[in-house]
């Protein structure tokens, strides 16, 4: 009987954690992941070329980094383990022969195809960041937050020597004190988020002591640097000619609309935004997978409805390390006894399973208190643009609902343009759909990312009776083509 082949995308806690409990029973696993080195986000690490001498004091839970680096590179030199860097993901097919058949593009100039087989496949694509528009949002000088974080991790470079973080959410206090720490000026950490909303939720929260005293040595982080916190606080435009010059800055008022009569400027040269995060399921919804809301929906194994597609960490609800590792255990363990013919015993991972219970509960409570300001929208004014790849500006959506009837993000599409360039609505969709007054929905695309044409076409080509004779071993291109 040949070894069960297990395919992970993505190598981010999640997927680590899926790959090392399946690879320690028994199931071959292929680790295909779009960066140079494991560790997603989280763990981003900077390129080895830079020399860096201390990169553990850019993160924080060091020594779990450590396990499972370990970890992975004693799998992969014992085989049992096949780690693809630089593969991007754009379609997971599932054959009339059955299993799966993994497309990626490869290298950074991902004009190569490679293809990887496998019985099972978990999917652990992570989050994105979520930043609406504001006037001045389109600024050299304004990054995400997430983006601020990783040119610190993984470039040791900082995106300018006076920064503004704002937004909402918790990501935010991360970046403001490693931005402040690697030697930035943090002018002020800009929170829309009402301190008494964290306070009605103060018996969820209290069920994770660790994530209260994680946030508690954040915020002594920011006296200790003199950042300024200001709570109930909101971006209401980024100013400048060339580049980021300032911020305007405002207090809400209990509705969540601007209080005129608080407006002051900020100096400063870069601005880190993020207004949360969103799971990855591009992949996901392809396949036909059951979306709740914005999260691939799994059972109690983390499987999906598709069969033989799992999913785990941050594509199943924002929710942290921490949850995503547990996710991750918990489907690798899964995965090894069903590719085994066997029924899993939930018992295997009862610690697991109460971490991610708990921490499912500490984060509902968590993005429930970082909710957005009702009236948002309302700051952003007609000449903005919300849609960077087609240049709409936000008059335009609001047309297409007043003039023309639009009531959906696909008719504000069709009527606008908004959301057809090159990111096809992943970075733009929220804020349309904010300014159209629209439900946020998941857009369906067939592909996750931009494909060759050629690409396209070798793939139809070999999706022809020649695909059935195709060696089981998994080959890139270049191999089949020796």
């Amino acid at each position: 009987m040949s070894e069960p082949r297990l395919a992970v995308i993505g190598a981010g806690p999640a997927g680590l954690a899926a790959t090392l409990a399946a690879a320690a029973r028994g199931v071959h696993v292929t680790l295909v992941d779009s960066a140079a080195e494991a560790g997603g986000q989280f763990y981003r690490q900077p390129a080895p070329g830079l020399g860096a001498r201390r990169p553990q004091a850019l993160h924080h839970q060091w020594r779990t980094w450590e396990r499972l680096r370990d970890g992975l590179r004693t799998h992969v030199r014992a085989g049992a383990v096949r780690h693809l860097t630089d593969h991007h993901v754009w379609f997971v097919e599932r054959p009339d022969t059955g299993g799966f058949t993994v497309h990626a593009l490869v290298g950074p100039g991902q004009e190569e195809a490679a293809e990887v087989r496998a019985d099972a496949v978990l999917l652990a694509t992570g989050g994105y960041e979520k930043v609406l528009p504001f006037p001045g949002w389109t600024l050299p000088g304004v990054v995400t937050a997430g983006g601020a974080q990783a040119m610190l991790k993984g470039g040791l470079v900082l995106p300018g020597r006076t920064a503004v973080v704002a937004g909402t959410g918790p990501l935010l206090l991360p970046v403001a004190t490693g931005l402040a720490a690697a030697g930035a000026r943090v002018a002020a950490l800009v929170d829309s988020a009402d301190p008494a909303s964290f306070l009605r939720r103060s018996r969820a929260l209290a069920g994770r002591p660790d994530k209260v005293a994680e946030g508690a040595r954040y915020a002594g982080q920011l006296l200790r640097h003199r950042v300024r916190t200001l709570l109930r606080h909101t971006v209401v435009e980024a100013l400048g000619t060339e580049r980021l010059e300032a911020v305007t800055i405002a207090a809400l008022d209990r509705d969540g609309r601007v209080r005129p009569d608080t407006r002051r400027r900020l100096d400063c040269d870069t601005l880190a935004v993020s207004h949360g995060m969103l799971p990855h399921t591009d992949l996901a919804d392809a396949l036909g997978c059951r979306l709740d809301g914005t999260d691939v929906h799994v059972d109690a194994e983390q499987r999906t409805d598709v069969p033989g597609l799992w999913a785990a960490g941050e594509t199943t609800g924002i929710g942290g390390s921490a949850l995503s590792l547990a996710e991750g255990h918990i489907a690798g363990r899964s995965i090894a006894a069903r590719l085994a013919g066997r029924t899993p015993d939930p018992h295997e991972w009862t610690p697991a399973a109460r971490t991610r219970e708990k921490l499912r509960s500490f984060f509902t409570a968590v993005d429930s208190g970082y909710a957005l300001p009702a009236h948002r929208a309302e700051q952003v004014t007609d000449e903005t643009v919300v849609c960077r790849c087609e240049e709409v500006s936000a008059g335009a959506v609001r047309e297409a609902v007043r003039e023309l009837g639009a009531g959906d993000l696909r008719t504000v599409k069709l009527l606008t343009r908004a959301g057809m360039g090159w990111c096809q609505g992943r970075v733009c969709g929220p804020g349309v759909a904010e300014v159209a007054g629209c439900a946020e929905t998941p857009g369906r695309r067939p592909f996750a990312r931009p494909v060759p044409l050629g690409v396209l076409a070798r793939a139809g080509e070999a999706a022809g009776p020649a695909r059935a004779a195709a060696p089981e071993e998994p080959q890139d291109d270049a191999q089949r083509d020796q």
